[in-house]
């Protein structure tokens, strides 16, 4: 794709930038006050520069009358009036900085918060190929540090926009009123300022990008490190990582150092055009005096001093909304993400568990080479299938299917004659327990990781006893706080076996007619698997359990077993019938399918 159609396509800082401001919509109110405000202060500047010319007046004639026409002021002369009216200034603007300053921070907080709970509620809903395509330390950087670079554009470039921008408002009509001429040629120099604004926001755009990638790869190395400490110990990865961080965050250091040298560079050209406007105005107001007061003159040079700085913050304005309009972008980029899919109507109180496979093909997206080949097989309720084969033939797929976890276009997967894709995405899930060899526990209560989720509200005696039929209950019983020790990060201060007994409670406590284990006890020493063993027995009972790759015992067992290869079934019967055929199976088992050995040694 080209670099043209490429700018083409992506959406412009402004429609970026409309679209936050539509976050802000629910702070309107709160967000006007804090308009009122910096309309407020930005109403002192002139004021200021006004006093001026009274006070330079005041040296030559202290004993003028400040409000000759109004009846009770006529008597206050200059030399009280001044000094009386600077405090009352002071006051005023005090009372705008606050009402702005404080009302746009709650927009700005609430903007933060609206943005992180949107996001993070996206990701539980972005189907799972997101996932396999995103690393996980760019989503989390997105919802931390992008976030708040979105919040300066939204609210801090605001507060500059309007504060300085009315405040470059109330200046210029001041000074149109004091002398027109004069200021009129001041805007000569305008369209000049414009240009480098514009050019300035360009880079600043591009640039800011790079650091959020940046600094997204800096979240990642991180935590991938600190989730995988064991094996960086373990293998001596540490000068590796050290390297990879490193070069990550030098990666993001030399960016940010861009950044900063184009500001560096932007800001005092812009101001030398400034003061080269200023030295003009000078000469001219020496030139085109007129018959104006020295006070005149002083008060109008003053307030034109008064311009640069808010201009030049208006300039600078531009850094802050580019840096929040790419972080913007990456964020609704992943909120204009299609969510999982869920077109299904059929909402099922109880299923009885009979699964049918028909004719079922499957590709993942983006590739062409089939995972799953025309696979058909049909398990009665109560019934166990049991799939074995090699490693990459396609039997995980098939579990990540059945709970719609990816889509499948060609052929049917049926759970009680109805099709999975025609079930509510949530109610298909409340059938089907999912037990797997990857144990994923939470940092929490032992017995709220058996308890989770849709379960959180069931009774405690249920938990113990869904936790005993795992045979869980005993080593839970010898922990320091029973079910209500914390397990840790991931369940790290318990061991493989414990944490696997806890999955299979987990399963047990949710009751689902259909039960999926995936490769759940490969991973196993001996004394942890007779527990599980005895603990599947149970689980299995009375419900249809669709079993992948288990080691010899469970598959024995089995009412039936599919031998898959590449995708396809080759082989299926029961253990007997595929023995005595010496086909497949046979060889899977003389190569070391037997007792203690996992199902998928090829």
């Amino acid at each position: 794709m080209s670099d043209q159609h490429l700018s083409a396509s992506r959406p412009s800082s402004l429609k970026i930038y409309f679209r936050l401001l539509g976050y802000v919509k629910p702070y309107a109110g709160l967000f006007l006050v804090s308009i009122l405000g910096f309309i407020i202060f930005a109403s002192t500047q002139p004021m200021l520069g006004g006093m001026l010319k009274y006070f330079v007046d005041g040296l030559t004639n202290p004993d003028a009358v400040l409000f000759p026409q109004i009846p009770y002021l006529r008597d206050l002369k200059l030399l009280q009036a001044v000094p009386l009216l600077i405090v009352l200034i002071a006051l005023w603007q005090g009372l705008g900085s606050f009402l702005g300053n404080y009302f746009l921070a709650k927009v700005s907080l609430g903007l933060v918060h609206d943005l992180r709970v949107a996001l993070f509620n996206n990701l539980l809903v972005l189907p799972n190929r997101y996932f396999d395509s995103h690393n996980s330390g760019h989503l989390i950087s997105r919802i931390t540090f992008n976030v708040t670079m979105v919040t300066g554009a939204a609210t801090d470039a605001i507060k500059v926009v309007i504060r300085e921008g009315m405040t470059v408002i109330f200046l210029f009509v001041t000074l149109l009123w004091m002398n027109w001429k004069l200021t009129l040629v001041m805007l000569a120099i305008l369209p000049l300022i414009a240009l480098m604004v514009g050019s300035a926001s360009r880079k600043f755009r591009k640039q800011s990008k790079k650091i959020q990638v940046a600094m997204g790869d800096v979240t990642h190395v991180a935590s991938e490190t600190i989730q995988g400490y064991r094996v960086v110990r373990s293998f001596g990865g540490e000068p590796y990582e050290q390297q990879r961080f490193l070069a990550a965050s030098q990666s993001n250091t030399d960016k940010q150092l861009r950044m900063t040298k184009t500001s560096a560079v932007y800001t005092p050209m812009l101001q030398l055009v400034i003061f080269s406007a200023m030295a003009v105005l000078m000469f001219l107001v020496l030139w085109l005096r007129g018959d104006a007061s020295p006070g005149d003159l002083v008060a109008y040079i003053t307030i034109a001093g008064l311009l640069p700085k808010p201009i030049r913050q208006l300039s600078e304005v531009s850094s802050t909304v580019q840096r929040g309009v790419a972080g913007a972008e990456s964020i609704f980029e992943q909120l204009d993400e299609v969510a999982e899919r869920d077109d299904g109507t059929v909402e099922r109180e109880r299923v009885s568990g009979r699964l049918e496979v028909r004719n079922l093909s499957f590709q993942y997206p983006g590739t062409d080479k089939r995972v799953l080949d025309d696979l058909s097989f049909t398990a009665e309720p109560g019934q166990m299938i049991a799939l074995v084969g090699r490693s990459g033939s396609g039997k995980s797929t098939l579990a990540n299917l059945i709970p719609r976890f990816y889509h499948h276009e060609q052929g049917q997967i049926l759970l009680d004659g109805v099709d999975v894709e025609q079930y509510r995405l949530r109610n298909l899930r409340r059938h089907i327990a999912l037990v797997t060899q990857q144990v994923t526990l939470f940092s929490d209560s032992v017995a709220n990781n058996i308890a989770y989720g849709d379960l959180a509200d069931a009774p405690r005696a249920d938990i113990e006893r869904a936790a005993e039929a795992a045979y869980a209950k005993e080593f839970i019983d010898k922990l320091a706080h029973g079910f209500d020790t914390e397990v840790g990060e991931n369940g790290v201060l318990l061991s493989g076996g414990q944490r696997q007994r806890l999955a299979i409670a987990r399963a047990l406590l949710k009751n689902a007619p259909l039960l999926v284990l995936d490769e759940a006890t490969s991973a196993l020493d001996t004394e942890s698997e007779r527990h599980i063993q005895a603990a599947l027995d149970r689980v299995m009972q009375g419900r249809t359990t669709l079993v992948i790759a288990h080691r010899l015992s469970t598959i024995e067992k089995a009412d039936l077993i599919l031998v898959m290869d590449q995708g396809r079934i080759v082989e299926r019967g029961t253990h007997a019938e595929l023995l005595a055929l010496k086909g497949y199976y046979a060889r899977l088992h003389a190569m070391g399918l037997e007792e203690g050995a996992p199902a998928d040694i090829a």
